[in-house]
């Protein structure tokens, strides 16, 4: 199982898009709200080098924001990136 962490505001609405994404695909994911909470929005900072939200991690990988996981899901990246971690494990 890929593990998998999204920084997100509730009220954003690419954090809504980029969660969508993960549920289609029926993935399991970790959400860290970093509202108001300024030791999280400085650790999503510290690990992503953005102040945006979302901010995605596959496997400790930095995916980005919910564009750049729309691409990857796009070009087919996403499921190779998943698929490496099922390969790893099996």
């Amino acid at each position: 199982m890929n593990n998998i962490e999204i920084y997100t505001k509730a009220y954003c609405p690419f954090c809504h898009r980029a969660k969508a994404v993960l549920d289609s695909k029926g993935l399991q994911y970790k959400e860290i709200d970093v509202y108001g909470d300024n030791k999280l929005m400085d650790e999503m900072i510290n690990r992503s080098k953005r102040r945006t939200v979302p901010q995605i991690f596959i496997d400790g990988k930095h995916i980005g924001g919910s564009d750049d996981l729309m691409r990857i899901k796009q070009t087919g990246e996403l499921d190779k990136l998943l698929a490496e971690k099922a390969e790893l494990t099996a």
